[in-house]
């Protein structure tokens, strides 16, 4: 039997860091392309401009997913230990799934999503069965980073974005 599982987050502050300098970079494997594209499929069906692939915020998930797989759990980091970057989760049986399957889990909770003010944006009245897709098409995040881990039987993507969405209060169409 196959597992799935993701995780989303969110924080309560209108206003985002200071955008810090980050510089845009290519995916370096076909893995981080799909991912990539995934992304900006999605975000150019919704009028949002193109995600650029981000080398630290990389980097920054892969820390992360190490440190999942070391664990064998799946957690959010603290907005803080973060960087203030948004995060989305995503944990399967390892080697069963594909990046298109795990970004798929995520596009999928566009079933649940309605417009508006952030949290208020799913039809089932609750955020997080819409939080991966909200911070995939959030229109002020400009890039992304993804790595993948395997830990315990399971891998462990963990994708970064910058800056970061669901924030509450925030207008999402």
């Amino acid at each position: 039997m196959a597992l799935v599982t993701a995780g989303i987050v969110t924080h309560t502050s209108v206003a985002q860091a200071e955008t810090k300098a980050l510089v845009s970079s290519s995916p370096s494997n076909e893995f981080e392309k799909v991912l990539l594209q995934f992304h900006n499929t999605e975000r150019e069906r919704k009028g949002a401009v193109p995600l650029r692939w981000n080398d630290t915020l990389e980097d920054q998930a892969r820390d992360w997913a190490r440190r999942l797989a070391k664990e064998r759990r799946m957690y959010h980091s603290t907005y803080e230990g973060r960087h203030q970057t948004g995060e989305n989760l995503w944990a399967g049986t390892a080697g069963r799934f594909g990046p298109d399957a795990m970004m798929t889990a995520f596009l999928n909770e566009r079933e649940y999503f309605k417009a508006g003010q952030f949290p208020k944006v799913s039809s089932t009245e609750k955020w997080q069965d819409v939080g991966h897709y909200t911070q995939i098409i959030w229109r002020s995040t400009t890039h992304v980073g993804c790595a993948i881990e395997n830990g315990g039987g399971f891998d462990f993507l963990v994708c970064r974005y910058w800056p970061s969405g669901n924030v509450t209060g925030t207008w999402i169409d």
